[in-house]
């Protein structure tokens, strides 16, 4: 028997039993849109957080600080030696001062990092409004949104103000945890910065160009971010570093962790929606069984003209199949449907409590691919049974059977 003929046959049933074979797809796109559904939250929850804590930079990039024992310190010398290290493409060193900050009339208390412009940048820290800090512009400044609060202003209120410092250095000039055990030397900067941006932060921290700070001498830093040129060399940076004993830490890390929590998370949701599908494919086999005893006689009439064992099993294997096929489809329709209405749902309610609107849901186009071929493999188990029950059916008894 021909191909074509097989699959006619097979596809007739959507007119002999149209409203019974509609149902048993619709079951089986339920199932798939189930798993398609939730494991797209996953897979949006966890863009959603990767791009926001990382940048393509800040994962090749290593977080270095000096070890508690304090042994060695980030000297310029140490930071030189790294920027001279192989394979090293960046080094950004930052220190922290501890200083007052003035505010048209009113004046708070402020840690002051000194950066390179490069430093949030290879940091991952995103600007979320104005500029970022430029070296044709030193006297720019990005401020935490907690500063906001501090000075009782909103942050677009703030951006383009100018502020003034008063910074207090400790007398041995060593920028450190301990500082504040050391006595203060009270410096007056008549320098005016004016606020080009913010970022995201609790901390009542303001970020300035280091380049500004002449006036004020800088022997150690607190924190360093240096940038391998690729992923392969990190591994190779982290150990030397290490090994002048210095603290490193990498975002890269941070983000496997991340990964490994989401895969399991993914799973978990992955698991929810096989139940559903699991009851839809149940409901498919019962079709299968209930289109076997209703087309017996038409099976012997079938064979008694020449039909294979083999055509007889392909046309109940390609028909569940077909449905199967027809339910990812309409699966992956659903899944993707409710998602967007589930996402419009959330953001409509977090925006209307002042938050942000987000994209929870991510459909990579590998999985939906794969998940349509999944809804035909299962079609094709299901019906694998009913196939193998109809081709052993005897044309004599066939015919006689009612």
């Amino acid at each position: 028997m021909k191909f074509i003929d097989l699959f006619r046959l097979s596809t007739r049933m959507f007119k002999a039993r149209t409203s019974r074979t509609l149902l048993t797809v619709l079951g089986m796109g339920i199932g798939i849109g189930a798993i398609l559904f939730l494991v797209s939250l996953g897979y949006g929850l966890q863009k959603t957080l990767l791009e926001r804590i990382t940048t393509s930079e800040s994962l090749l990039t290593l977080d270095v600080a000096e070890s508690k024992s304090g042994l060695v310190s980030l000297s310029k010398d140490v930071v030189k030696n790294i920027e001279e290290m192989e394979n090293v493409a960046e080094v950004s060193p930052a220190f922290q001062l501890t200083a007052q900050g003035h505010l048209e009339n009113l004046s708070a208390d402020i840690s002051v990092i000194g950066i390179k412009p490069s430093f949030l940048r290879l940091g991952g820290i995103k600007i979320e409004q104005g500029e970022e800090l430029k070296d044709a512009e030193p006297e720019g400044v990005v401020v935490a949104n907690s500063i906001a609060q501090v000075f009782g202003m909103s942050l677009e209120d703030m951006l383009g103000k100018e502020v003034s410092f008063t910074f207090f250095i400790p007398e041995d000039n060593q920028l450190s945890e301990n500082s504040l055990t050391s006595n203060f030397k009270k410096i007056e900067s008549d320098k005016k910065y004016k606020i080009v941006g913010n970022v995201e932060s609790e901390e009542n921290i303001i970020y300035l160009n280091s380049s500004s700070l002449e006036n004020i001498e800088i022997n150690r830093y607190t924190q360093l971010k240096v940038k391998a040129k690729d992923s392969d060399t990190m591994g190779a940076i982290r150990d030397t570093i290490l090994e002048k004993g210095l603290l490193v830490a990498s975002l890269s890390d941070t983000v496997d962790q991340a990964n490994q929590i989401f895969k399991i998370i993914q799973l978990i949701l992955m698991l929810f929606g096989i139940i559903a599908l699991i009851v839809s494919a149940i409901g498919m086999f019962n079709t299968m069984t209930i289109a076997l005893l209703e087309r017996t006689e038409e099976i012997g009439i079938m064979k008694s003209i020449g039909a294979s064992d083999r055509a007889i099993s392909m046309m109940f294997v390609m028909e569940a199949s077909v449905m199967g096929f027809l339910g990812g489809l309409g699966g992956v329709g659903i899944g993707i449907l409710g998602g967007r209405l589930f996402n419009v749902t959330i953001n409509f309610i977090a925006s209307h409590f002042g938050g942000e609107a987000v994209s929870l849901f991510y459909s990579p186009l590998w999985f939906v691919v794969v998940i349509i071929v999944f809804a035909g493999f299962v079609g094709f188990i299901t019906g694998f049974i009913p196939a193998r029950r109809a081709s052993k059916i005897d044309p004599l008894d066939a015919l006689r059977y009612k």
